[in-house]
């Protein structure tokens, strides 16, 4: 066995048996965990880099657990091809880039580095394997380790928001698990490459077996549909990414949905595959249905929110319905875009939930009204969150428009013309609450309600205010000493907690998100040989 065919195997075993490290170091070491992160994570992205170049160059891997593939259709198999490679790269290089924000904007703690590995661990299973029982596992495993996550930040706000994911994530991955067992009750068999070969002659016979080909692919797009927040079964996610830590939001918003819509994606296409997608009456439009309205309803959310991170809660929710809706068109050109829409997606969510980190730690903003006048005051992630934005709303030339394009074109060549308006509505919607950052940061002066040296006034050394009250007491009305943000005892920032490592990410991204853009060409040749072979 060569080492590329190791690849596969070692991307998932290394995060998950190195998640013990941090804990066992913490024994004796305080706050060891980020280093360990650190370089676990940088070798990982570097091994994904060198996969996908295999990949790309020579077509897929395979990797057989253990070297058992008997009896046909049950052994575990981990696949890295054109697809899962783009994402387990996603993964890993979004995974290393987040920890320049964790390094000072925390949490710190070993045990959140512990769960951060064996997130990264699970996450890169999910992309690769090759097996819808295991995918299970792996959900399971993603699941575990973003409840704890969400859970690490201050306050009850958190535990809750844990709490309701995790009994929505259970509910959704119980579903998938009960279309797993209709699967293997028609088919006698869990690998994706077997079932995508035998369900097209059970389709073709017909009988009973098609029923329950039928339910199984009902409970799993259900139980995706709860894991990806699509309306109505988005309500986990706001309150998550609202209330978990700053340093953690990124990474959750960036790729655990996106891993999720990636799975959806893969048991569609692989498992179901076209024709059956195609046969089945009514599945289609169900499918695009279900993401056209969660683009709407998402769009239409997030213009009336007033927090930022909520904001962009909302946002996915869209983001990740124009996602669905494309695999719904079943069209070559819209599941281009439906990946591309996805890899370009986590980049700027990352982005963005990084870029509303940095503002509430260095100036004390977390709110749309918050963010007035912070262009004159601070215009590098200002300028950053505004390229972002931009790019998210779809304008050329950022990676959010090619993906928009491909879809859009998806729609027409499917004679879907719904969905290419729904398209539209959702670019203006998307500008509409993007406006009114932009508007804030860039058009609206700070109102300094009080002077930072007056009475009420934040002590920048963490002792006392000037009027007698511990910073700790401090309420709503105290503001930031560097001027003019109004913020309340739980949002204060200090610029000096912002470090370069922090701005340097967040303009490399902001640059990522506009340069993807002139790549159209090279994600249709890099996806093009596993597009075609979904559909021929």
């Amino acid at each position: 066995m060569s080492s590329v065919e190791l690849l596969p195997a070692l991307l998932v075993a290394i995060p998950i048996l190195l998640a013990a490290v941090p804990i066992v170091l913490g024994l004796r070491y305080d706050r060891t965990g980020w280093s360990v992160a650190a370089v676990t994570t940088v070798g990982l992205a570097a091994a994904t880099i060198a996969l996908a170049s295999a990949v790309y160059a020579d077509g897929q891997v395979v990797h057989v657990l253990g070297g058992w593939g008997e009896p046909q259709g049950i052994g575990i198999e981990l696949v890295a091809d054109e697809f899962s490679t783009l994402i387990a790269v996603l993964v890993t290089v979004t995974a290393a880039a987040v920890l320049a924000y964790t390094r000072i904007g925390g949490p710190r703690g070993n045990t959140f580095y512990a769960g951060y590995l064996l997130l990264v661990g699970g996450l890169l299973g999910l992309s690769m394997t090759g097996d819808v029982f295991n995918m299970f596992v792996f959900l399971e495993i993603v699941g575990l380790a973003t409840y704890a996550m969400i859970s690490s930040g201050d306050g009850p706000e958190s535990a809750v928001a844990a709490l309701k994911y995790l009994i929505l994530g259970t509910v959704g991955a119980s579903l998938y698990l009960i279309g797993v067992g209709f699967l293997f009750m028609a088919t006698g068999a869990l690998n994706m490459q077997v079932l995508g070969e035998a369900i097209p002659q059970i389709a073709e016979a017909g009988g009973g077996d098609l029923t329950l080909l039928h339910a199984a692919f009902a409970f799993i797009f259900v139980g995706f549909a709860l894991k990806v927040a699509q309306w109505p079964l988005h309500t986990w996610q706001p309150d998550a990414y609202q209330h978990a830590p700053d340093g953690v939001t990124p990474v959750i918003a960036a790729l655990v949905s996106t891993v999720s819509a990636y799975a959806l994606g893969r048991v569609m296409f692989t498992v179901f595959g076209v024709d059956f997608l195609v046969a089945t009456p009514y599945l289609t439009e169900i499918v695009v249905a279900v993401g056209s309205i969660s683009v709407l309803a998402g769009s239409t959310l997030a213009v009336i929110q007033t927090d930022v991170k909520r904001m962009f809660a909302y946002s996915s929710v869209s983001q990740f319905g124009l996602v669905v809706a494309a695999y719904g068109l079943v069209t070559e050109t819209a599941l281009l875009g439906a990946i591309v829409h996805l890899i370009g997606h986590g980049l700027m969510k990352a982005g963005l939930f990084v870029a509303a980190g940095v503002i509430a730690l260095g100036y004390g903003a977390r709110t749309v009204d918050e963010y007035a006048g912070l262009a004159d005051r601070r215009p590098i992630p200002a300028a950053a969150t505004a390229v972002l934005l931009i790019a998210l709303i779809g304008i050329p030339p950022s990676v959010g428009f090619i993906g928009k394009w491909y879809i859009a074109v998806g729609s027409v060549q499917a004679e879907m013309w719904p969905v290419a308006a729904v398209v539209f509505l959702s670019t203006m919607l998307t500008l509409a609450y993007a406006a009114r950052l932009l508007e804030k940061m860039y058009f609206t002066p700070a109102s300094a309600l009080e002077s930072p040296h007056g009475p009420g006034a934040v002590a920048t050394d963490g002792g006392e205010r000037t009027d007698g009250h511990n910073t700790a007491d401090a309420g709503a009305e105290s503001i930031a000493a560097d001027g003019g943000i109004l913020v309340g005892s739980s949002s204060r920032g200090s610029p000096d907690s912002v470090s370069f490592g922090m701005l340097a990410l967040l303009v490399s991204t902001a640059v990522l998100a506009v340069v993807l853009g002139f790549a159209g060409g090279t994600f249709a040749d890099l996806l093009g040989p596993f597009v075609t072979e979904v559909f021929n």
